[in-house]
C-alpha cells in the first residue's frame, strides 16, 4: 500500500474571507469586556470530505475561522479586555491537527497549513501587548499536539485536574514528525520549560496531567473539577477590570470589516487597491496608492473604518498573498509594482504614525500592516520589485521593495523616478527579527544605515543605488532586457533550492521566537514531511490508526 496525497482541487480554491455568521467550528461570544471562543468542531464539515474532524481536531477550515475571529475581535470589539479560549465539547479540548487530513494532503499543503497556523498563533499571542486583551486557555479534556500549541499561544493556561485532562505533544512518538506550529519553541523559549523535562514531555504520547503539568510549567494552574469553571470565570473578571490602551473602552466605537468583494476571473484578481495577474509561473502584484488625502484626525479615520487606505490595502494584499500560497503553487516569481502619487502615500504614513499611539483603531491598522508585511517576508516565492514611472514606492509601500529579494529602479532622465522614506521606514514596521527592514538590510554597515535614515527627500535612481536602498538601476536602454533576463533566469532555477536560499538570507540579525519558528522549524518540518519515516509506505504518519507498525530507516542524518 502506498501513501495517498490529495492536493487542493483547482475547482475548489481555498478562500480566507469568512465572518461569524458563517462559522461552523467556533462559537464567538462577547459579553461586555469578556469574549469567549468555544471550539466546537463539526466532524463532517472539514475542508474535504475524505476525513472526519473527530475529537475537536482541526483542519484549515477551523483555523481560517480562528484567524478571522481574532482579527474581528481586535477591530470590531474594542471594549473586550480578556479572551477565554475553551472547548464546547464534553470530555475533550482539542486533539490537534487532524491526522488523516495531514496523512492524505500534499506536501505543499501540509507545510503551508503549518505556516498559516503559526501566523494565527502569533496573532493571538500579540493581543495582550498590542491591544491589552489578555488570553486565557481553559483546558478541559485531552489537549494534544496543535491543541496544546493553541494553549501555548495564550497568556495563561488553566488545566482541569480531573484525571482525564492532559496536555501533550505526541507528534514524535506517534507520527514520526515534530510539532509543526512552534510547539517546541514555545515550550522552551516562552514557557522556559527545562530541557530535560521538555524531552520527557515530547516523547510521552499519553501526555502529562494535573499537578505535574503545573510543576513542570506546562500549564499555569491546575484546578480541581469542582472549582474549575468558577476559577476560569474569576480570572476572566480580574482581567476584564483593566483599562484598554489608546481609548479601547467600548464596542460602540467598533469598526466593522465587511467582505472585500474583489473579482476573480481568468487568472486575474482585482480589488480596489491591489490586483494580481498570473502569467504561467510569474505573478504580478500591483498596489495602488491612496486616491484621497488622509483623514484630518483619528475620529475621521474611525468614520472611514474599513475604507481607510492603509487598512483596505493591507487586507487586500493579505488576501492575495494567501491566495498565491494555497491556490497557485506553480507561481514561483512575484513581480511587485505600484501606481499612484508618492506624496499621498507619505501623507497617509504621517497620519498613521502620528495617531497610532493615541488611538486604538489607528494602532490596529498599523498592526495589521505589520502582519501583512511579515506574510510577504516569509512567502515561498522570489520577489522582485520594479520601480518605474508612475510608481509610488515610498514610505510604507517602500517596505514592499525591502521585503523583496531584489529591486530594480529605472534610470531614465526623460521619465524620472524617485523613492522616499517616511517615518514608517524607521522602525514602526518591524520584521520577525525585531529590526526594521532597513536595519536588516544594512546589518553590517551601520554608517550606510545612518546615512540612509538621515537622508531627507527623495532619491533618484542613481542616488538610490548608491545609497544601497535599491539593488540595481538599469538605464532606459538596458531596462527591458535586464528585467526580462533576470526574471527568466530566476524562473529556470530549482524552486526547492530557491526556497531554501531565500529563507536563509531573509532573516539576518537577532534570532527571536518568531524567526526560529519560520526559519528553523519550517525548514525541519519541510524536510521531515518528505521523509519515508513519516510519509513513506510504512511511515508513522501513513500508518497511523492502522494495525501495522511503522518501519523506520534507523540512520540519523
Amino acid at each position: 500500500m502506498t501513501s495517498t496525497t490529495i492536493a487542493q482541487p483547482a475547482s475548489a480554491p481555498l478562500r480566507f474571507e469568512t465572518s461569524p455568521d458563517q462559522y461552523r467550528h467556533w462559537r464567538f461570544e462577547v459579553d461586555g469586556a469578556i469574549a469567549r471562543l468555544s471550539m466546537d468542531v463539526q466532524e463532517n464539515e472539514g475542508l474535504r470530505s475524505d476525513y472526519q474532524l473527530k475529537l475537536n481536531s482541526y483542519d484549515m477550515s477551523v483555523d481560517r475561522e480562528l484567524a478571522d475571529a481574532i482579527h474581528r475581535l481586535r477591530f470590531e470589539h474594542p471594549g473586550v479586555r480578556v479572551l477565554v479560549v475553551e472547548s464546547a465539547q464534553q470530555g475533550v479540548f482539542c486533539a490537534g491537527a487532524n491526522i488523516h487530513m495531514l496523512g492524505t494532503s500534499s506536501h505543499a499543503f501540509k507545510v503551508n497549513f503549518c505556516k498559516f497556523t503559526n501566523e494565527t498563533r502569533l496573532y493571538l499571542e500579540a493581543m495582550a501587548e498590542e491591544c491589552g486583551v489578555h488570553t486565557i486557555c481553559a483546558v478541559s479534556g485531552p489537549c494534544a499536539g496543535g491543541g496544546y500549541e493553541l494553549a501555548l499561544a495564550c497568556d495563561e493556561i488553566i488545566l482541569k485536574d480531573d484525571g482525564n485532562t492532559t496536555v501533550s505533544l505526541p507528534e514524535v512518538p506517534l507520527l514520526g514528525v515534530l510539532p509543526g506550529t512552534g510547539g517546541l519553541t514555545r515550550l522552551v523559549d516562552k514557557r522556559k520549560v527545562r530541557r530535560d523535562l521538555a524531552d520527557v514531555f515530547s516523547t510521552v504520547a499519553e501526555g502529562i496531567k494535573g499537578r505535574r503539568a503545573e510543576q513542570w510549567n506546562l500549564v499555569d494552574k491546575s484546578v480541581p473539577s469542582s472549582k474549575f469553571a468558577q476559577y476560569v470565570d474569576d480570572r476572566a473578571k480580574e482581567f476584564a477590570q483593566a483599562e484598554g490602551p489608546r481609548g479601547r473602552t467600548s464596542d460602540e466605537a467598533a469598526v466593522v470589516l465587511p467582505p472585500l468583494d474583489g473579482t476573480r476571473e481568468d487568472g486575474v484578481v482585482r480589488h480596489k487597491y491591489v490586483s494580481l495577474e498570473l502569467d504561467g509561473r510569474i505573478g504580478t502584484i500591483v498596489v495602488k496608492g491612496p486616491d484621497a488625502p488622509p483623514p484630518p484626525d483619528a475620529a475621521a479615520a474611525r468614520a472611514l473604518g474599513s475604507e481607510l487606505w492603509h487598512l483596505r490595502m493591507a487586507r487586500e494584499l493579505d488576501d492575495i498573498l494567501l491566495d498565491l500560497r494555497f491556490n497557485h503553487l506553480d507561481v514561483g516569481t512575484l513581480i511587485l509594482r505600484t501606481e499612484g502619487d508618492a506624496a499621498q502615500v507619505l501623507a497617509h504614513d504621517a497620519f498613521l504614525e502620528s495617531n497610532a499611539e493615541n488611538d486604538w483603531f489607528v494602532f490596529e491598522v498599523k498592526a495589521k500592516l505589520i502582519r501583512v508585511l511579515k506574510r510577504l517576508d516569509i512567502t515561498a516565492r522570489s520577489v522582485f520589485a520594479l520601480i518605474e514611472p508612475d510608481s509610488c514606492f515610498s514610505g510604507s509601500l517602500f517596505e514592499l521593495t525591502l521585503a523583496g529579494d531584489r529591486s530594480y529602479m529605472l534610470d531614465d532622465p526623460d521619465h524620472p523616478v524617485s523613492v522616499e522614506l517616511s517615518s514608517l521606514n524607521r522602525g514602526p514596521l518591524p520584521m520577525a527579527n525585531g529590526l526594521s527592514r532597513l536595519e536588516t538590510r544594512f546589518l553590517g554597515a551601520p554608517e550606510t544605515l545612518e546615512a540612509a535614515l538621515a537622508h531627507e527627500g527623495p532619491w533618484d535612481a542613481r542616488g538610490a543605488e548608491d545609497a544601497g536602498v535599491v539593488t540595481l538601476s538599469p538605464d532606459d536602454i538596458d531596462w527591458e532586457d535586464e528585467i526580462r533576463i533576470a526574471i527568466e533566469e530566476r524562473a529556470s532555477l530549482s524552486p526547492d533550492a530557491l526556497t531554501g536560499m531565500e529563507a536563509n538570507i531573509r532573516f539576518a540579525g537577532p534570532e527571536t521566537l518568531e524567526t526560529k519558528i519560520f526559519g528553523r522549524l519550517s525548514a525541519w518540518q519541510n524536510w521531515i514531511f518528505q521523509r519515508p519515516n513519516a510519509v513513506g509506505e510504512h511511515g508513522a504518519l501513513t500508518l497511523y490508526g492502522r494495525p501495522e507498525r511503522p518501519v523506520f530507516d534507523w540512520k540519523r542524518t
